[in-house]
């Protein structure tokens, strides 16, 4: 082998498809769970400021749901029993939601009854007001159950009964859950008021580089604007999570120490774009050994290959890539699960669905791509998906376009037209 074919194999580029010394993605994914650890304080909030956090422990049912046995639509309630065998019954009484019928009824009789109405003594069973007749009689009002949905009617039906959504006692919201706007409507039926939640992750955000340049400021020959930082601020808004904004730092190395030294200071998180890969001016790996330990900084992927993780004092270190797409896929694989697992959040996989590729993608083996592309509905009425164009890792106007990610496996060369594909759609992701 020649000198330069061995430096290639054993110092392998960003360029390179194939470098043995980067972890595949399950095995990253798995030494980053591994590391990290949830955070152990919470606080009690008013059920109406909790959205989107995540439960400190488990709510049990404090009352049964619903609290008592009761009709599930307007209609008139009888005994089961009957069915079959009376066809004609005398109405004796109507029942609301909020005012029962308070009587017993007997065989051959029914009442009234709405939606939410409490079932009475004597009756189980609510037949539609679709279903039967009325008539006047001496007796008083008569229902009768038409012909045709004789056969339709079964005893029990049409009633809710007491506990049957949740028993007095029984989990209602699970630890480790994100409150959605269901979950408070749930915890307000129970009549909970307030409510234990994880505290907010704390994430030290910054940027590293002297090209860059903040938003309002002019730009000089080879600067350009910051726009990681912008990005990645977005992601972790919406994760919820408290952030801390601390600009951009230079590539010089006091600089960056001094940053980091802050950010370990008050941040459980600490996420950084750029510096990462091996060029004369990428600090932050250095320094990153210098002040804590590295997990590890490379994966087999492609955009994305240089993450660096690790951690320094007791924050949870991530460095991201510079170029703007590989800061963002890698900011979706990776630090969002772990950034939601340091919250407590109960994790549920990413779903990703098989999907006709109407392009052709370029792709040769030796690591696992996330191309960028769209979802749409051809001239037929199927789901397909189609390809952004451009693939590289600068071109951010391929993720504003995207709608999901095309992940193509490590061993997987080019991709001819209409071949299905791994597809993970962005809703739910992001």
């Amino acid at each position: 082998m020649s000198k330069s074919a061995k430096n290639k194999t054993s110092n392998p580029t960003c360029q390179d498809d194939y470098d043995p010394n980067s972890l595949d993605v399950v095995e990253a994914k798995r030494r980053i769970k591994q590391m990290l650890s949830v955070v152990s304080e919470s606080e009690t909030l008013a059920i109406k400021d909790a959205l989107g956090r995540t439960v400190a422990k488990d709510v049990l049912s404090t009352i049964n749901v619903p609290p008592y046995t009761n009709s599930a639509m307007d209609g008139y309630a009888i005994d089961g029993q009957d069915l079959g065998k009376i066809r004609t019954f005398l109405q004796v009484g109507v029942a609301y939601a909020g005012r029962p019928y308070n009587g017993t009824v007997k065989t051959g009789e029914c009442i009234r009854i709405m939606t939410g109405a409490p079932i009475c003594a004597g009756v189980d069973t609510v037949i539609m007001q679709e279903h039967i007749t009325l008539a006047k009689t001496a007796e008083g009002e008569s229902v009768t159950l038409r012909e045709e949905q004789i056969a339709n009617q079964k005893p029990g039906q049409n009633v809710r009964h007491q506990g049957e959504d949740l028993a007095l006692g029984s989990p209602a919201i699970l630890a480790g859950r994100r409150l959605t706007p269901s979950d408070i409507g749930l915890l307000a039926s129970l009549g909970i008021a307030k409510i234990e939640v994880k505290r907010n992750v704390r994430v030290a955000l910054l940027s590293t580089g002297d090209e860059l340049k903040n938003i309002g400021e002019t730009l000089e020959e080879g600067q350009i604007y910051d726009s990681n930082r912008h990005t990645i601020y977005c992601m972790l808004q919406r994760l919820g999570v408290d952030i801390i904004d601390l600009g951009i730092i230079k590539d010089k190395q006091s600089d960056i120490r001094a940053a980091f030294k802050q950010a370990s200071k008050s941040a459980d998180v600490i996420i950084t774009s750029g510096g990462v890969s091996v060029g004369d001016a990428d600090y932050v790996k250095q320094i990153m050994e210098e002040m804590g330990n590295i997990n590890f900084w490379k994966i087999a992927m492609k955009p994305g290959r240089p993450l660096a993780v690790g951690q320094i004092g007791n924050a949870f270190f991530f460095g991201l890539p510079g170029n703007p797409v590989s800061a963002m896929v890698t900011f979706y694989q990776y630090i969002q699960p772990a950034v939601r697992e340091i919250m407590g959040q109960t994790l549920i996989e990413t779903p990703s669905v098989q999907m006709k590729c109407v392009s052709a993608l370029k792709k040769r083996p030796g690591r696992v791509e996330f191309q960028r592309g769209t979802i749409f509905t051809n001239d037929k009425g199927e789901k397909v998906v189609k390809s952004t164009g451009n693939q590289g890792s600068h071109v951010l106007s391929s993720m504003s376009e995207a709608n999901c990610f095309i992940i193509l496996p490590m061993e997987s060369g080019n991709v001819e037209k209409n071949t299905f594909v791994e597809v993970q759609p962005f809703e739910g992701l992001i």
